[in-house]
């Protein structure tokens, strides 16, 4: 009977690993065409925040990050990612196709460091299926379409505040924009990002999926823009899990 027992548990293993290769295929065959997604993902930075962390990891002199020096930025591009309804593609070309030096330059006013994106196309502009020029004129035509709420502008003082109130804030800016297609992310005590979905066609849509990894924190700070200071009483600090 114990024989019998084992047999077929030994058969259920195989089948439940069978199953498992056929769906890792099916998935490594889809991320592995470029091109074949269903919608996109612009994420903008909150520069003050990504500056805030990158010194507070930094143990030695290094070279500065380009968006980290004297000009001042408030959300920058961090990238225009292809999405799937369920997760998304990555380095789907490996080698990526090499970058003209000329499109990374002509890209630093929406994203502004060089390495920013030359990472942006090797792991998610190759997915789009769109040649290096192409593919950053969707950037361009993805960022254009969403406008910053006035209040993050030029934000001259730390803020304290709520996922739901940014949310809300870039919903209210946003015509054609809901909550169910908007995310906030941040990191133990500060706004990170904001995640705003695209349909293929540049029209906002919704994104289950992408909605419901969004920040959970009761609080964030939103560090000022480089050279205005931070006000008393202002923290940045609470939550009730990470993210």
């Amino acid at each position: 009977m114990s024989r019998i027992k084992i047999a077929v548990g030994a058969a259920c293993l195989v089948v439940v690993l069978s199953i498992t290769v056929i769906a890792a295929r099916a998935q490594d065959r889809r991320q592995n065409s470029p091109g074949e997604f269903d919608f996109y993902v612009l994420a903008l930075s909150w520069s003050p925040s990504y500056c805030a962390a990158s010194s507070e990891r930094t143990t030695r002199p290094r070279r500065t990050d380009p968006q980290c020096g004297p000009r001042p930025y408030s959300f920058v591009v961090h990238g225009l990612w292809p999405q799937y309804e369920r997760g998304f593609p990555e380095y789907c070309q490996v080698p990526a196709p090499r970058l003209n030096r000329e499109i990374v330059g002509s890209m630093l006013d929406l994203m502004p460091s060089p390495r920013l994106v030359f990472r942006e196309w090797d792991r998610h502009g190759v997915c789009s299926g769109l040649s290096p020029s192409r593919y950053f004129e969707a950037v361009r035509k993805a960022r254009a379409v969403v406008k910053i709420p006035d209040e993050y502008i030029d934000l001259k003082t730390a803020l304290s505040v709520t996922p739901d109130e940014v949310e809300e804030a870039f919903v209210k800016a946003n015509v054609g924009l809901s909550r169910a297609g908007i995310a906030v992310r941040c990191d133990k005590s500060r706004l990170r990002e904001v995640r705003i979905c695209l349909s293929r066609e540049f029209q906002f849509q919704d994104c289950p999926d992408v909605d419901r990894r969004a920040c959970r924190r009761a609080r964030l700070s939103m560090p000022p823009v480089r050279g205005a200071t931070a006000p008393r009483g202002v923290s940045g600090e609470g939550g009730e899990r990470q993210q």
